[in-house]
C-alpha cells in the first residue's frame, strides 16, 4: 500500500520530538543530520502550551533543572510561526518529509498554516475526535500512533480517518520509554492490517535497532524511531532514541530486508544453480581400501569423502551387498556401473 508518493518500500521518519530542547538551532542541526542517513522524513512535535493543558494537569511540576514543571517546559519547547515555517522550508530543501504531531487545535492550525507533508496523531490525542477530524480533513497523510488505545477507540479513530481526504497508516506502539523488548508488540502489526486493510507501521521507542528490522520483515510501510546525537544529551526522549550511526544502520538493514522479501527463493532452482558447488562440496561413496572385483560390499569396505561427482553419500545403503565389477584402489569413486 503507498503511503507517501515517490517512496517505494518502508517510509522511514526519524522523530526529534524534544530531542532539540528549546534550541532553533538544534532543530535545524536535526534535519541536517537526518537528511545525511537517508531516511525520509524529520518528525517534530508542536506545543503550545497554553493551548494544550490546565494547571489540574498532573505532570505540573518540578520538571527538570531549569523548568519549574512540564508546562514550563512545554513553554520553553515552543517555537513561534516563523520559526516553524524556516524549519519545515529547511526540511523541504533537504528532501525530508515534514511531519509533526499537533497537542491542540491551535497546533493544528499553526501546522496547516506553514505546511506539513504528514501528520502524526500521537497516542494520548487519538481519542481527541474534534482534532482528528480536522486533521483527516487536510488531505495529508497521518500516521495514526496506537500506544495508549484499546482496539474501540482505535476503531473509531481509523473510521474518522476513513472518511477524510488522505492515506494513513495505523501505527503499532507502545508508551513506555523506553521500550522493553517483551513490550513491543510486534504480533499486533499484521493483527492491525487484518483489521483495517490498510497501511501499517511501526513507532519504535526502544533506542536499539532491533524492532525496526523485524517490523521491516513484516513489511510494514513506515517507521518512526526516536533519534539523538548521543545519548549522554539531558532530555527525556534520549533514552528512547537511536544514534543517527544507528539509524544509518536502520537503512542499510532496511534495503538488505526489502531486496530479500522482493526475490522469494525457489530451493530446487538454487540447488540446480549450485550443482558445481555440490559437486565440490557434496560426498560420494569412495573405497575405504584396495578392493578387488567379486567383492561383496560392506560397510568396512566403503567410506564417504569429497567430491560429491561419484554416487551420491544418501546411497551407501543402497550398495551394501553389491558386488564389484572391478578391482578398486583406495579412495576411487564408486559408480553405478561398478555394481553387479
Amino acid at each position: 500500500m503507498t503511503l507517501f508518493s515517490g517512496i517505494e518500500g518502508c517510509a522511514v521518519i526519524a522523530e526529534v520530538a524534544q530531542s532539540h530542547d528549546g534550541d532553533l538551532d538544534a532543530a535545524h542541526g536535526y534535519i541536517d543530520a537526518i537528511a545525511g542517513t537517508g531516511a525520509h522524513g524529520v518528525k517534530f512535535q508542536t506545543h503550545i502550551a497554553a493551548a494544550e493543558s490546565t494547571a489540574h494537569e498532573p505532570w505540573r511540576v518540578k520538571f527538570s533543572a531549569q523548568d519549574e514543571s512540564r508546562y514550563d517546559y512545554w513553554k520553553r519547547m515552543e517555537f513561534s510561526e516563523e520559526e516553524w515555517a524556516a524549519l519545515s522550508a529547511h526540511a523541504t530543501e533537504k528532501d525530508l518529509l515534514f511531519v509533526s504531531s499537533p497537542f491542540s487545535d491551535a497546533a493544528v492550525d499553526l501546522l496547516e498554516r506553514i505546511g506539513v507533508d504528514a501528520w502524526k496523531v500521537a497516542s494520548g490525542e487519538v481519542g481527541t475526535l474534534p482534532m482528528l477530524e480536522k486533521i483527516a480533513a487536510s488531505g495529508e497523510p497521518v500516521l495514526l500512533s496506537t500506544g495508549m488505545s484499546p482496539w474501540t477507540e482505535i476503531d473509531t479513530a481509523v473510521d474518522i480517518l476513513r472518511g477524510g481526504k488522505g492515506t494513513f497508516a495505523v501505527m503499532q506502539c507502545t508508551s513506555i520509554y523506553p521500550t522493553p523488548p517483551e513490550k513491543t508488540g510486534l504480533n499486533v502489526i499484521p493483527e492491525l492490517r487484518r483489521r483495517y486493510d490498510c497501511a501499517v507501521g511501526l513507532s519504535d521507542h526502544s533506542g536499539t535497532i532491533y524492532p525496526a528490522l523485524a517490523a521491516v520483515t513484516e513489511g510494514v510501510e513506515v517507521l518512526e524511531l526516536h533519534v539523538t546525537f548521543s545519548r549522554d544529551r539531558p532530555g527525556p526522549d534520549v533514552s528512547a532514541s537511536v544514534t543517527f550511526e544507528e539509524l544509518r544502520q536502520v537503512m542499510e538493514g532496511i534495503r538488505f530486508i526489502e531486496i530479500t522479501r522482493r526475490h522469494p527463493l525457489d530451493k530446487v532452482s538454487q540447488a540446480r544453480e549450485l550443482e558445481n558447488l555440490r559437486a565440490i562440496f557434496n560426498k560420494s561413496i569412495v573405497a575405504a581400501t584396495d578392493l578387488a572385483a567379486g567383492t561383496v560390499l560392506t560397510a568396512e569396505h566403503l567410506c564417504l569423502k569429497k567430491p560429491g561427482s561419484g554416487l551420491p553419500a544418501a546411497r551407501l545403503d543402497d550398495v551394501m551387498g553389491c558386488t564389484l565389477k572391478r578391482d578398486m584402489a583406495k579412495d576411487a569413486l564408486l559408480s553405478e556401473s561398478d555394481l553387479i
